[in-house]
């Protein structure tokens, strides 16, 4: 597995992979369905170097997004779920983060993901309300 800074020219395959994990899970499969503009990565996020990927065999498996100290996004493409992918993408952005002199200290999540969070460190701190409902804030 190589852990990188994503590429302008991977933008849409990144929207692919957020799309396929995020309806894999039918917490908000419906929600996202109504709204495919909630799936998007902002090019400046990509260009900030905030967007961290995993290749697998010269692909693409999973992105990480930071936005300051918070975990903004991790989404790794299901066919590759359970494999170390995710956590490698976690501790790549508390790297990264740290690198920039920050801490890596929040994430707001889909509560099925709360046991793998608490795995890379994180604990939960209460709720959070999302474009789609109820969500976990957790820190580190």
């Amino acid at each position: 597995m190589i852990i990188r800074a994503a590429k302008k020219e991977e933008h849409e395959a990144l929207e692919e992979i957020q799309r396929r994990a995020s309806l894999a899970l039918e917490d908000y499969r419906t929600d996202l369905e109504a709204n495919p503009d909630a799936i998007a990565i902002p090019e400046a996020q990509i260009e900030r170097g905030d967007v961290i990927v995993a290749e697998l065999d010269g692909r693409l498996a999973g992105f990480a997004a930071l936005d300051g100290s918070e975990l903004d996004g991790l989404f790794v493409n299901p066919e590759h779920w359970r494999r170390g992918i995710g956590a490698a993408l976690v501790d790549a952005a508390i790297h990264e983060a740290r690198r920039r002199g920050l801490s890596l200290v929040t994430v707001v999540a889909n509560p099925t993901a709360r046991s793998f969070y608490e795995k890379c460190g994180f604990r939960m701190e209460g709720q959070a309300q999302t474009r789609f409902g109820p969500a976990i804030k957790m820190s580190r």
